[in-house]
């Protein structure tokens, strides 16, 4: 009998091994296949919007799925905000299904090697892991929210919430396509400022009430198997959907109704240059557009006889937050980092807009 325990041991060891490391596999396999998925959906897009551009030289809006023509001015918003929804709700489903696996099965050891790293490296970190979702702000908010509950700064949170529709490297191409050498370089600048240094003063500037990182699901339910691996990503799901979609939707209806306040036919009237730029970058800031819609906008504004600056605000603003996106910053962690994050955009979007010669 006890020649034959240390046979019979070794399996039931490696028995063990394999139960606790096949939750964590199967964790990656979720991450893993969520970005893989949402990347293959994002490029296939981006390269028939990309091959539209190069036929025709513009940039057409998408077509509306409820005509907002002739409606009355108190349904108008909310076909508005229908329409915006209508277009978006695949990427937003991917944010809060990528949002969820980060919440529920990655490791903390994980999150630490890649986003708790120091101050200078944080921001990177964010640029590296945000740029290729090619999200627009409202969609990375599911995924910002995860990403700052396990984490110990703002910092990395909030250069991936900026990184993913800033850094989307299609619309970097389109904007190289479409408009002046200038006009394009401008907005590479100032969305580099945006990931770099408007996360880093915002983290900065943030303090947290609690700088310890959160388990995910696994490691505070303890793992089991796979089987538990995908029972906690589906509880994750459930959650992040609560507690951000409303937000979520609430912004854009709120974005939406402000367009109707903001006098939309005036940003290209007069000679002030100056004035059109810092109202065009206001303007621009609430809005919730979807990926590529701020080129059709600025496009719009060129043709109008707007300067080429008011072009490069609403470039630079328009797409790296909106109200519904900075409405989930502050509820995930404080208005003061909210208000960081837009005055950085605002003041980042003028200033690239203001360097560029009419």
């Amino acid at each position: 009998m006890v020649a034959r325990a240390a046979p019979t041991g070794q399996p039931a060891a490696t028995r063990r091994v394999g139960a606790l490391a096949s939750p964590w596999m199967a964790g990656a396999l979720i991450l893993l296949g969520l970005v893989a998925a949402l990347v293959t959906y994002k490029v296939g897009g981006s390269l028939a919007v990309i091959a539209s551009a190069q036929g025709s030289d513009a940039l057409h809006p998408r077509p509306e799925w409820l005509a907002t023509a002739g409606s009355p001015d108190t349904v108008r918003p909310f076909l508005r905000a229908l329409n915006y929804l209508a277009i978006v709700w695949p990427a937003l489903a991917f944010g809060i299904l990528i949002g969820a696996a980060v919440r529920s099965v990655v490791p903390s050891a994980w999150i630490a090697t890649l986003f708790a790293g120091s101050r200078a490296r944080s921001p990177l970190a964010g640029a590296v892991a945000g740029a290729p979702l090619m999200l627009c702000s409202c969609c990375i908010a599911p995924v910002y929210t995860a990403v700052q509950e396990r984490t110990s700064r703002v910092g990395s949170a909030g250069a991936l919430l900026l990184a993913s529709p800033s850094l989307n490297p299609a619309a970097l191409a389109l904007t190289f396509m479409l408009f002046a050498p200038e006009i394009a370089l401008a907005r590479v600048v100032a969305a580099l400022v945006l990931v770099f240094a408007v996360s880093a003063v915002a983290d900065r500037l943030h303090r947290a009430p609690d700088a310890s990182v959160a388990s995910c699901s696994l490691e505070a339910e303890g793992p089991h198997g796979p089987r538990e691996a995908f029972a906690a990503f589906g509880r994750e799901v459930g959650r992040l959907a609560r507690t951000t979609l409303p937000v979520i939707v609430v912004g854009v209806l709120v974005s939406s109704l402000l367009l109707d306040l903001l006098p939309m036919d005036r940003l290209h009237a007069g000679s002030f240059r100056v004035g059109i730029v810092l109202l065009v970058g206001l303007v621009s800031l609430p809005l919730a557009l979807p990926t590529f819609a701020e080129i059709p906008l600025a496009l719009g504004l060129l043709g109008a006889g707007a300067p080429a600056g008011a072009a490069v605000a609403v470039m630079v603003a328009g797409p790296a937050v909106n109200l519904p996106s900075l409405l989930t910053v502050s509820r995930t962690t404080t208005p003061r980092h909210a208000l960081t994050l837009a005055a950085g955009t605002y003041l980042a979007a003028v200033a690239a807009g203001l360097m560029v010669p009419s």
